[in-house]
């Protein structure tokens, strides 16, 4: 099914598009990009029409103008006026990571009709976050090299895979083009450095009015799974599952398992309006 890519007229947010049914809009965590939905996009595609996007400052979106603070109060009104603009009413979203901590958010104002997070940032310990934001921040260093190392690490499986194993519990299951696609696009990421300050400070403590699913890697080293357990305590009328052998980003480590929790979790059927 072909996947078309769009940009937003105001902020210039950059999209795709793609697949029939109704809408689900994806949102990748501190660091990524669009592209970490693409293992599961195929799948999805069949029964959502899937939006992923990337945030501002990320992958090819501009970050956000100056004076716009990347805090919670700010994402909800572009995410909004996204939704306004792709004439989407209250879409499915799902999450992964600090994206998922925003789907949060936006459930908890029933601006989406279903909420599917991904180990959502937020319900961690102060030394919890300070590990998090410190692995993401050494991940990016790592990546600030010049471009032919960049693909010389990408061709050979040995040390692509060390660089990236914390991330993932499969790291082999990375396509070499994908991890020199998400080095270059981390490197160059201006919104980088203002994420991991909104970071540095937030806690997770939305509690969404919409039907909700919470999924966590059992093999997760960025959030380990201890949090997911102050989840399950924080929002007892969320769904909870555990993804079996996978890790922080579990789109790599098994799509088709991710695939079935996104499309259960979004199986409720769209609100006739957003508040």
């Amino acid at each position: 099914m072909p996947r078309r890519t769009y940009r937003t007229r105001r902020l210039g947010a950059v999209y795709t598009r793609n697949g029939r049914g109704e809408p689900l809009v994806l949102v990748h965590g501190l660091g990524h990009r669009r592209q970490t939905w693409d293992p599961v996009l195929p799948r999805l595609a069949r029964r959502r029409e899937v939006i992923a996007l990337d945030l501002p400052g990320f992958g090819e979106s501009p970050p956000l103008p100056a004076g716009e603070s990347y805090a919670v109060p700010t994402a909800m009104d572009r995410f909004a006026e996204l939704f306004a603009e792709l004439g989407l009413g209250a879409p499915h979203v799902a999450g992964s990571s600090l994206g998922a901590a925003l789907a949060l958010e936006l459930g908890a104002r029933a601006m989406v009709s279903s909420v599917t997070a991904l180990a959502p940032a937020g319900f961690w310990t102060p030394l919890e976050r300070r590990w998090a934001l410190t692995l993401l921040t050494t991940t990016r260093m790592s990546a600030r090299v010049p471009d032919i190392m960049l693909r010389r690490v990408a061709a050979d499986e040995r040390v692509r895979t060390s660089m990236v194993q914390l991330l993932y519990a499969h790291p082999e299951r990375q396509d070499p083009d994908a991890f020199l696609g998400d080095a270059r696009a981390l490197k160059a990421s201006a919104g980088f450095a203002p994420m991991l300050a909104f970071g540095r400070t937030y806690a997770c403590n939305a509690e969404p009015e919409v039907p909700t699913t919470v999924a966590w890697g059992t093999r997760d080293r960025v959030l380990p799974p201890l949090q997911a357990a102050r989840a399950r305590r924080r929002l007892p009328r969320a769904t909870h599952v555990a993804l079996r052998g996978c890790g922080h980003v579990p789109m790599v480590d098994d799509p088709a398992l991710v695939a079935r929790v996104l499309l259960a979790g979004s199986a409720s059927g769209l609100l006739t309006s957003a508040a």
